[in-house]
């Protein structure tokens, strides 16, 4: 029997939802998607969250809610705020959005939920040991796991390498700001992921963000020694990954 949630993805610029099958990890709607309010504010995202879901065909009132969100989420409170107002840091998103939406609500990290989707459902799907997901973009987000188990609220995009933050150099925003070949770019990828293994000794690296699309460009050109592999969900996986995780969180 399917279990299913809505999952829903906010980012600084879009907001996108849809529903989600949350056994075999597929879309059982079309994505629905609203520009972010301008300010991205708490109470104007609530705001639009209502009509997204309203648009959501099967969205029932009594589906659960994940959302994944650019922040560090510490038990629903979302401590930290990227590319929205700063009014999020502290501020109990959980609560928020339930109150607002009027149904059970999940809040997590982006590249927590990114992680999920890829373990359960993509590239990470029954793989053991320590996996190290990372999304390549504006930043580099991540997400560990340990046999299958999320380690929540990692932020090793941050890592200071050459007295850096390294995101700064690495992140696909850095490419194209500094117009880097592939080349270039992934000689400061290999320093960055080098620096990972050297720290954690993963088994697993998946590497997501719309950059992975063209994951053949600059991934045979890193020398690790865990196996390195592009992301499968890409565009649904932080959509997927909230929806999964407002289920299991309902269970509680």
């Amino acid at each position: 029997m399917a279990k299913i949630a809505i999952g829903i993805d906010i980012g600084g610029t879009g907001i996108k939802g849809a529903l989600v099958d949350v056994s075999s990890g597929e879309l059982l709607s079309s994505r629905v998607r609203i520009e972010t309010p301008e300010g991205g504010r708490p109470n104007d995202i609530a705001e639009v969250l209502k009509v997204l879901i309203s648009q959501i065909p099967g969205a029932t009132p009594d589906l659960p809610v994940g959302i994944c969100f650019p922040a560090v989420v510490q038990h629903g409170v979302t401590m930290s705020a990227a590319n929205v107002s700063p009014e999020w840091i502290g501020l109990d998103a959980d609560s928020l959005f339930t109150k607002s939406l009027g149904r059970p609500v999940h809040v997590i990290n982006d590249a927590d939920a990114a992680g999920v989707a890829e373990v359960k459902f993509g590239a990470g799907r029954k793989q053991d040991g320590l996996v190290i997901m990372t999304t390549l973009g504006t930043g580099i987000g991540t997400a560990l796991f340990l046999n299958g188990k999320l380690v929540p609220n990692t932020e090793l995009g941050h890592l200071e390498i050459d007295g850096v933050d390294y995101e700064s150099k690495a992140s696909f925003a850095a490419k194209e700001r500094e117009e880097l070949g592939w080349d270039t770019w992934a000689e400061r990828l290999q320093k960055y992921y080098s620096t990972l293994e050297r720290l954690f000794s993963p088994d697993l690296f998946i590497i997501g963000g719309g950059v992975s699309k063209q994951h053949e460009e600059f991934v045979p050109l890193l020398k690790l020694r865990a196996k390195v592999v592009p992301a499968k969900k890409r565009n649904n996986a932080g959509i997927l990954g909230a929806a999964a995780l407002a289920i299991r969180s309902t269970k509680n």
